[in-house]
């Protein structure tokens, strides 16, 4: 047990979340004004309730065999109206706390999903898909819940306690001493427990996410998976994420189920004592039935909202842990803001230049070390090299997904930490190895990167890439709406219209990241060829394994360890003998 606990993250500021909550609500404050004036009238009306009951009791006189059945009646329609009027407002209150609370989650939702659209590349490097996606989805979802529910509930305990108190201390002041001896302890009790439970909700959420994560990994890669024969593996894996999950849900739902009963007792306890020294006061003349009927219906006013909000505090417990996380995507630092002087890259040529240029991913640890390049204008210019040379690397500095840590960058004498990221990544079309569509038309696909693009345009791109007679086959042709991810077409053709969408762009630099890798080599030569005329006074990097495919390019900078040990034509390197000689030799023998 103790090794267990030792896992569980400590207590955050939960001042600080509920604030942050709070700023959230009063975007929208007269509905939340409006939301307290009926949450007060509602309580108002329901609290007459008992004092009128106490007044029809007053009516019958005991040992007398006589009752004044007018007065039962008037105050029994009184209290049938007070309840009545009381619904209703309860019920406006409800679809008003519901109307806010879904607009506080659609605003939370955006600004989540703002804000990721404006992290860095490397945040999503290193987080999960699947836990990114459940603090959009499950972890709002749990703040809307409480929004529309719990707050409502803590607004009527808070007037319904005062009230209830108020009634009692005007009807018996002696038998309101009873409660000075209850409600400290359950208050006390309440966050003793609570305290605990806390932490608890916090790893709850986070298991959760990390089970999303796995779950989102393991479905899309299940060829993968299945051609690996993993399944028993992976259901092992599954088995130990799934248990870790069940046990931090069971074990936060566990302690924060303690607080309702141990809350009821002592409020049982409270009533017993109440009607026991009711009674006795009762006996001495000193108090009515009615009144003593009047303070027990009180007293059950004044312990019972008490005893519901302890049952909801876990709930709000798994509501703030749930914004905290939230909330600490919203607070992940943005990519780095274009400095002031910053100017926009227009009118761009497409001379690049690298210069004495060092990056790595992680501290200590340098992928491109000390690397000089230079890609003229309008050139092909193809990288080569070994897995791990950092080829790829190459490309996320060339786009600033990632900045240097050393050297310059330039594009047409431009450093690009001087120019703003937007006007840089636009004079670049790219298309990955890792093709993504997105669901909508072939249409909508191909012409996602360039805004107002017409049908001949789009046509045009597709022929080039050597797709169009590929969509005039789909059975609306352009029209045809791709699944999610373009799961209902083949890999190759997925690449082909990306490469489509690319071409499509009027960008005076393109980057290919083993673009071509899932089509046959005659397709691909094709493309390059399509490709060199549409890309005329163009600059093209290309990153390319297959070296048959890039035998036409105007220089090929042979990258390894990440450095650049060669240079020159297809011819050049084969004449040398040298490196680039042994990588072509090892394809083809």
């Amino acid at each position: 047990m103790a090794e267990k606990q030792k896992t569980y993250e400590k207590p955050k500021n939960r001042k600080g979340t509920i604030l942050r909550l709070g700023q959230y609500l009063l975007r929208y404050r007269y509905q939340m004004l409006l939301a307290l004036v009926l949450t007060v009238a509602s309580n108002l009306f329901a609290l007459v309730g008992p004092m009128l009951s106490g007044y029809a009791i007053d009516a019958i006189e005991p040992g007398l065999g006589r009752v004044d059945f007018a007065r039962v009646f008037y105050y029994a329609a009184l209290m049938v109206l007070f309840y009545l009027v009381s619904s209703a407002l309860s019920y406006v209150l409800s679809v008003l706390m519901i109307r806010i609370s879904k607009k506080v989650v659609y605003q939370m939702r955006e600004d989540v999903f703002t804000h990721l659209m404006e992290l860095p590349v490397g945040y999503f490097d290193t987080h999960q898909t699947g836990d990114i996606i459940s603090r959009i989805s499950y972890d709002i979802d749990t703040v809307n819940t409480s929004l529309a529910n719990d707050l409502v509930q803590i607004l009527t305990t808070l007037i319904t306690v005062v009230g209830a108190f108020s009634m009692m201390v005007a009807i018996s002041p002696r038998l309101v001493l009873i409660f000075v001896f209850t409600v400290p302890l359950s208050i006390f009790l309440t966050k003793l427990i609570t305290g605990k439970t806390r932490p608890l909700f916090r790893l709850r959420s986070r298991k959760l996410g990390e089970l999303n994560g796995f779950v989102e990994e393991m479905i899309t890669g299940q060829k993968t998976l299945k051609a690996y024969h993993q399944e028993d593996n992976t259901i092992r894996k599954l088995d130990l994420k799934n248990e870790e999950a069940v046990e931090a849900y069971y074990r936060a739902e566990y302690y924060g189920s303690v607080v309702g009963p141990t809350v009821n007792f002592i409020n049982n306890l409270s009533l017993t004592l109440v009607s026991v020294f009711g009674a006795l006061l009762f006996l001495a003349g000193n108090m009515r039935i009615g009144s003593i009927s009047s303070f027990i219906l009180y007293s059950r006013k004044f312990s019972g909202p008490i005893n519901e909000a302890a049952n909801i505090m876990s709930e709000l417990q798994s509501a703030l842990a749930a914004a905290e996380r939230v909330f600490n995507t919203i607070d992940e630092p943005t990519e780095a803001p274009d400095g002031e002087s910053a100017q926009v890259l227009c009118h761009v040529r497409g001379d690049v230049r690298l210069e004495n240029v060092s990056f790595g991913y992680t501290q200590g640890q340098r992928i491109i070390k000390n690397l000089d390049l230079y890609a003229p204008h309008g050139k092909l210019v193809a990288i080569v090299g070994p897995t791990g040379a950092g080829k790829t690397t190459l490309i996320n500095l060339l786009m600033r997904f990632y900045d240097v840590q050393d050297g310059h960058i330039f594009v047409d004498n431009h450093e690009i930490r001087d120019v703003t990221r937007a006007s840089l990544r636009k004079a670049y079309a790219m298309v990955l190895q890792d093709t993504w569509l997105f669901q909508g038309s072939v249409f909508e696909n191909i012409a996602y990167g360039r805004q107002g693009a017409t049908m001949d345009e789009v046509v045009a791109a597709a022929k080039a890439a050597k797709i169009h007679s590929y969509i005039m086959r789909l059975p609306q042709g352009y029209d045809t709406v791709l699944t999610d991810e373009g799961t209902n077409i083949s890999k190759g053709q997925k690449q082909l219209l990306t490469i489509a969408r690319a071409m499509l762009l009027d960008a005076p630099m393109l980057i290919l990241d083993e673009a071509t890798s899932n089509v046959d080599t005659r397709t691909e030569q094709q493309i390059q060829q399509a490709m060199r005329r549409l890309m005329e006074n163009k600059t093209c990097f290309v990153i390319a394994h297959r070296l048959s495919t890039i035998q036409n390019a105007d220089v090929i900078l042979v990258v390894n360890h990440g450095e650049i040990v060669e240079q020159g034509t297809h011819g050049e390197l084969m004449e040398r003998g040298g490196f680039y000689y042994r990588l072509y030799r090892a394809q083809f023998e």
